[in-house]
Parts: structure tokens; sequence; C-alpha cells
């Protein structure tokens, strides 16, 4: 079997929640070996964020698998040193430590940089280390708030959260992409470059197009539900079943074969008012209204053959469970058993697949489970990890 990418990476972690974990995970995946820093009497709080995966967190299990967790007070003298310890044995340090605390306990970017030259400081914060906003805490939903995406989704009876930790989510990958460029430039350069990432500037990037088409239209995208806000037809409609079909309309080519196969309209090609795709939009509830007529006299499975015999792009509009079931997943192989405390769960796959490279998959770590043996390679004996032990640095 070919060796991991990023074997013989070392990644120290004072992380927590999602943004952090979510980057090193992805570098753990990659065959690096991450070490997670807990604090002692619990560990990450992300671990009680729920008990639904056999008693432990579905975030914490997402998160967290093939990395090494070592329990450690940080605010004792004995516990900064074993930390210490850790980060001269580094390639990688990671952390999204609420604001203040990382300068406080010494970790700070321009402070590792000075102590530890060749080690790469990757900072995960929530509006950056400086500026106006840099001393305020963010959770992923005050993010969402704060870029203006909660007031995109939702339907016109009101806003709505996405569904997922989208914030979280950006920033950990561009952290993971970040880290990864590091490795790289250390490697051709010999300089070891600081990383930081902000919640709020990971998610802004992904605002850029309707920030685009706010500023240069003078109104910012309706909220529609599922719905595009600037292409027609391009959304979720109801069959006669009750089930959605959700379809969209990317060309003139596509317009025709809609109107002629299966809304059986084919007068509507030439109709002014659906001409071009800013016609469609600026007309989409006469548009929908036709739409919705057609689907109504035809059951999901029909209409769905329908969209695939015209060409058209199309998808029944699953929940969750459905997602589990789906066959894409199962027919391409995309499922591993991973450990977790106490039990097995089914894990997916990272989605790049690298030819000939197995992604590495090792259990999810219960709370502070390597300390002893990552201490005994750091060179504390027997005697030292219990007076650790007993003194709570541990």
């Amino acid at each position: 079997m070919t060796e991991p990418p990023l074997s013989g990476i070392t990644v120290v972690s004072i992380e927590q929640a999602v943004a952090a974990p979510f980057a090193t995970r992805q570098l753990a995946d990659l065959g690096a070996r991450v070490i997670k820093v807990e604090r002692t009497g619990g560990g990450d709080f992300a671990r009680r964020y729920d008990t639904t995966v056999h008693g432990q967190s579905s975030y914490f299990v997402w998160l967290n698998r093939s990395k090494e967790s070592v329990a450690l007070d940080l605010k004792s003298p004995r516990g900064r040193e074993v930390l210490e310890r850790l980060l001269a044995t580094a390639d990688v340090f990671v952390q999204n430590l609420a604001p203040g605390a990382a300068a406080r306990l010494g970790v700070d970017a321009a402070s590792l940089t000075r102590r530890y030259p060749s080690l790469i400081p990757c900072t995960v914060s929530g509006y950056g280390t400086s500026g106006p906003w840099a001393d305020r805490k963010a959770y992923d939903l005050l993010v969402q708030c704060q870029t203006g995406l909660v007031s995109l989704t939702g339907d016109e009876r009101g806003t709505a959260r996405v569904g997922i930790s989208v914030a979280d989510i950006a920033a950990g990958m561009y952290a993971y992409s970040g880290v990864l460029t590091a490795l790289f430039t250390r490697a051709t350069t010999a300089v070891a470059r600081a990383v930081e990432v902000s919640l709020f500037e990971a998610l802004a990037e992904w605002m850029s197009q309707p920030a685009d088409y706010t500023r240069h239209s003078g109104t910012q995208p309706p909220r529609i539900g599922t719905q595009h806000a600037t292409i027609a037809p391009y959304g979720a409609y109801t069959a006669a079943d009750g089930r959605e079909v959700l379809f969209s309309i990317q060309n003139e080519t596509e317009w025709a074969a809609l109107c002629e196969q299966v809304l059986e309209r084919p007068d509507l090609v030439a109709d002014p008012r659906f001409a071009t795709g800013s016609d469609r939009v600026a007309h989409r509830d006469e548009l929908n209204a036709i739409v919705a007529e057609r689907f109504g006299r035809g059951d999901s499975a029909e209409i769905s053959k329908l969209l695939d015999q015209a060409g058209i792009a199309n998808a029944g509009v699953n929940d969750v469970a459905e997602f589990l079931a789906h066959p894409v997943l199962s027919g391409r192989d995309r499922w591993r058993d991973v450990g977790i405390p106490g039990a097995v769960v089914p894990a997916l796959v990272p989605p790049v697949d690298l030819a000939g490279v197995t992604p590495r998959m090792d259990p999810v770590p219960a709370a502070g489970e390597h300390t002893e043996r990552l201490l005994t390679e750091l060179g504390y004996s027997p005697g030292d990890i219990d007076g650790l032990r007993s003194g709570n640095v541990i």
C-alpha cells in the first residue's frame, strides 16, 4: 500500500467545536499524526453537544477520527511544559482558542515563530486577530448572520439558518488548504509561514456572488425557498403524489426541451415573457404557475423520467434518511467502519480520491486516551507521569 501523503508530519492542536477539528481531521485522513490537546475533566466541549452516536456526540465522531487525545491542564506551569515538549516535535500547530487565550498561553503565531522557526502555526479565529472585532467571540450562526447569509436563506415568511455549520466548515476547509500550502512552501523554500483563517472571512468569500449582485443591482437576491434567486425555472415543484422534484434550466436549449417535451407547451419557446433567462426571472410567478400545473398532472417518477428524457438535470428532494441510503454512496463503496469509544459506526470516505492512496480512518479517541503513551514518548518516566496525574496536570 502507498504511504499516505502526510506520513511523518506531526500536528499538535488545541482545538474545540468544529472549524479547527475539521481542518486537522482532514490532515489525519492524509496520514498526519494529529495530537489533540484537550482539557482535563471532560476534554473538547463538542464531546457533549449530543449523545446520539452510541452515547457519543455526532459532531465529535464526525470531526475527530484518527487523532490521539492528550488531557492537559494548560493553566498549570507543568502542563505548559508538557505542551512545549509536544510543540518541539511538531510540524504544525493548530488552535481556535477564544480571543486572547493563545497569547496568554504563549502559543500565538508570533511567539511560536520565535521559539520554533520551522513550526507552521495555524490560527482559526472568529473575526481575525486584528481589527475592530478581534476580541469578539464567534459561533457559526452568529457568522451566518453577520455575513448576510441568513438574510438569503428561507422564504417569504422569514429567514432560516443553513442546516449545517457552514461558517465552521468554510473556515476548516481554508485552514486545511492553508496548512497544506504552508507545508509545501516549507518543503520547497525552507520557510515556515503562519496561517490564519477567520470564520467571518471564510464565509464572506462564499458570499461573494450575492454580494456582487447586491452591490451592482442595488437590491439583494430574494428569499424564495428552494427556488434560485437569479435563474428560472430552477427549484422544487410538487408532483401529483406529493413528492417534490427539483430541476434546473441552464440555457435556451434546455428551455426549449422543457417546453416541448415536459410542459407540453411548445408555444412558450417563443413567448416574449420567457425569451431569456432574465425574462424568465422577471416573470417567475407566471412561469411557476405553468410548471406547477403540469407537475400536478403526473407523479414524481413520471415527471423525473420526462425530465431525464429531455436532458434536463433533476433530483428528488431527499430527507437525510434517503441520503444515507443513496445508491451513489453504496454503489461507489463510500462507507467505512470507524471505531468510537464503545462501538463501531459507519463513516464516509473523504471525498478526494488520490490514486493508489487509502485514506486513514482510525478510531475516534476517548478523552485523554493517549496521554500516558505520549508522555512516555516525550521522555517522562512512570514516576513523572504519576506525579503529573496526582497534581491533576493530566
